[in-house]
C-alpha cells in the first residue's frame, strides 16, 4: 500500500482548551497546543466574539476577520453538525472551542465531538484548563467517586432541597459533588451552603482559578461558618461538597 493511501482522508476535530480568567496563555496552555491552533483556519465555537477574543490573547497569526469561526447553535439537527464538521470532512482540521476552559466538558461541544465520531472524524483533545478538575485536584475531597452537577436550581426553596440530596448522596456514596452558580449569585449558594449543610461536612472554595484572583480553600461547614467569607460575587466560582 502506498503512503499516500495511508494518509487519513479527514482533518480532524481539535478541541483547543481556553484561559479561563485575564492570564497569558503560556501560564495555562503548552506551546504545541498554541501551534496547533495558530494552523488552523475553521473553528466551532461557543460564542464568536469571545472566541476572536481568546485567538486574539493566544497569540494566533492569521487575520481574525478572514477566519472561518461559526457559532455552535443551541438546538442544532444531524445535518447543521455535519454543515460545521463539512471541512473536516473535506480534509481541513476543524477546532472546537469553548469560552472557558475545556471544550465539551460541562459543554454544549459535547453533541458536536459526538457527531464526529459517529462520521469518522478523528477527535483529538488538547491540554488546557478545566476547572472542574483544577478544583478537585486542590479540593483534598474524593477524587475516586465525583459528581459535577452544573447549576443548582435558583429558587431558594428548590435550592436548599437540592444541596440536602447532594449532602446525603455524598455521605452515602462517599462522592464529592461538584457544582457551579453564576457570578452574582456565588454568594447566595455560599450563604445557603453555611445554613443548610452539617458542620461536618467539608466545603471547596474554588475562585478564579489559574489568575491572579485565584482562591482556593477547603473547611468543614463548622469552620466555614466561623472564617470571614472570600469575595465571590465578581468571579467564576467552583464548589466542591463531600460529607
Amino acid at each position: 500500500m502506498s503512503v499516500a493511501a495511508d494518509k487519513p482522508s479527514h482533518g480532524a476535530l481539535v478541541l483547543i482548551p481556553t484561559r479561563l480568567g485575564e492570564a497569558p496563555w503560556p501560564d495555562f496552555l503548552p506551546a504545541s497546543v498554541q501551534n496547533r491552533a495558530a494552523g488552523i483556519r475553521h473553528f466551532v465555537v461557543e460564542n464568536a466574539r469571545a472566541a476572536r477574543a481568546n485567538l486574539k490573547q493566544m497569540g494566533f497569526p492569521g487575520l481574525l476577520r478572514e477566519t472561518d469561526i461559526r457559532e455552535l447553535p443551541a438546538e442544532g439537527s444531524d445535518d447543521a453538525l455535519d454543515g460545521l464538521l463539512a471541512p473536516a470532512l473535506a480534509g481541513e482540521d476543524v477546532g472546537l472551542m469553548s469560552d472557558a476552559g475545556c471544550p465539551a466538558v460541562a459543554d454544549p461541544g459535547a453533541r458536536l465531538v459526538a457527531r464526529a465520531h459517529v462520521l469518522g472524524i478523528r477527535v483529538v483533545p488538547q491540554v488546557g484548563p478545566s476547572s472542574i478538575l483544577l478544583g478537585l485536584m486542590g479540593s483534598g475531597l474524593n477524587g475516586q467517586n465525583f459528581a459535577f452537577h452544573g447549576y443548582l436550581p435558583s429558587a431558594a426553596e428548590s435550592r436548599d432541597r437540592r444541596l440536602r440530596t447532594l449532602e446525603e448522596e455524598s455521605h452515602k456514596q462517599c462522592r464529592t459533588q461538584i457544582f457551579i452558580e453564576t457570578p452574582y449569585r456565588n454568594e447566595h449558594l455560599f450563604s445557603a451552603l453555611l445554613r443548610v449543610c452539617r458542620p461536618a461536612t467539608r466545603l471547596t472554595v474554588a475562585r478564579a482559578l489559574t489568575t491572579s484572583d485565584e482562591y482556593l480553600r477547603t473547611l468543614t461547614i463548622g469552620e466555614w461558618r466561623q472564617t470571614p467569607p472570600p469575595a465571590l460575587s465578581k468571579y467564576p466560582a467552583l464548589f466542591l461538597m463531600l460529607a
